[in-house]
């Protein structure tokens, strides 16, 4: 079967002029197919993985080990997607440069808009 442009087409997301091969932290979210609960449920406000959110959670903290020049920042299983900070091609430090701390101390990546060529 050939790939129709026209039936398959989604509007890009992507900030126009961006350079998204440069280093940066990006901020990675992974639908689980027709958003359906695959990876656990939340019980008394608490996500409770299963096999497959355990699954999730083993692949994200192997990516250090299978890539070069990554590092990885915080991250969430929910029960129908995936949230996820990753440095590309810079350090955690390098990535937070420009960016305020959270207030209550915490080492986490601040936000940024992301830049306007």
């Amino acid at each position: 079967m050939k790939y129709n442009r026209t039936v398959y087409h989604r509007r890009s997301i992507r900030l126009p002029g961006y350079d998204y091969s440069s280093a940066g932290a990006y901020f990675v979210t992974i639908c689980a197919q027709n958003r359906e609960c695959f990876f656990g449920d939340i019980m008394d406000g608490k996500m409770n993985r299963n096999d497959a959110g355990n699954m999730i959670d083993k692949c994200w903290n192997e990516l250090v080990s299978r890539f070069s020049g990554i590092e990885l920042d915080e991250y969430v299983i929910m029960p129908n997607h995936f949230h996820g900070i990753i440095i590309v091609g810079a350090t955690l430090e390098v990535a937070r440069q420009g960016n305020e701390m959270i207030p209550n101390g915490t080492n986490r990546a601040g936000t940024r808009p992301a830049p306007i060529n």
